[in-house]
């Protein structure tokens, strides 16, 4: 979560996925893009709180021309691939982007 310490980034973004999988209120879409898309695949720290999210609804989508930028669509695990069309469109039809 933004730039700095790496260690201290990616505390921050599991307690902040904990924080969204435990609120009464959550969002309907999660994009990740660029090196985002890493939190979705096999061997990232986050994969439980994703989970959550994911099975109470919340859809994840993943960039596809990051996924293949860096190797990594056989290695998704959670969420699924998208593309920037689907994640523009639902940036413009949301009632709140964050």
């Amino acid at each position: 979560m933004g730039r700095g310490h790496d260690r201290l980034g990616g505390v921050l973004i599991d307690k902040f996925l904990q924080a969204l999988a435990d609120l009464p209120e959550k969002p309907v879409i999660v994009a990740f893009y660029n090196g985002g898309v890493r939190l979705l695949c096999e061997g990232s720290p986050v994969l439980e709180s994703l989970g959550k999210l994911q099975a109470a609804g919340v859809e994840l989508l993943a960039c596809g021309t990051c996924l293949e930028f860096f190797d990594l669509r056989a290695h998704i695990l959670v969420g699924r691939d998208s593309n920037m069309r689907e994640i523009t469109g639902a940036l413009l039809t949301a009632d709140k982007v964050i």
